[in-house]
């Protein structure tokens, strides 16, 4: 699935109730987070539910050349905002390090209509989830 994808299915459903539903239905078809990566250190500052994101390098952590590539998990205690983290996956899934850097995934949202549409709690949450991926991209790119 890609974000055009997701902006067909939107403009497809009429309301918001509809949109929200769709967007927790993404969450639910993410694949569970295992027990060993909710930890402190994945954990996300700054939103008002409990939210893990781990990241780390594709392919192989060995090989001389590694990975530009960023594979990311994730969950949520709260339906809406696991299915935000789906959304977000959308939008980095197959980028490489330098382009999600370089990635307007706030625009994406607000050109979703999304923005608008969340509370100012989840919009925290969702800038301190974007700047986490950002930061965890830089990181890698630096390393």
């Amino acid at each position: 699935m890609t974000i055009e994808d997701i902006r067909a299915d939107f403009a497809m459903l009429d309301d918001w109730e509809d949109r929200y539903r769709y967007v927790i239905e993404l969450g639910r078809a993410l694949p569970p987070l295992p027990a060993e990566l909710k930890t402190d250190a994945n954990k996300v500052r700054g939103c008002a539910s409990q939210v893990w994101l781990a990241t780390k390098r594709s392919g192989n952590p060995d090989d001389p050349k590694p990975s530009d590539k960023l594979e990311m998990q994730g969950m949520s205690d709260a339906h809406i905002v696991q299915g935000l983290i789906a959304l977000l996956f959308i939008i980095y899934e197959g980028k490489t390090l330098d382009e999600i850097l370089k990635t307007d995934a706030e625009g994406i949202f607000a050109s979703l209509g999304l923005k608008e549409h969340l509370t100012p709690q989840r919009s925290n949450g969702l800038a301190s989830m974007m700047k986490r991926i950002r930061s965890d991209a830089s990181e890698m790119l630096a390393a």
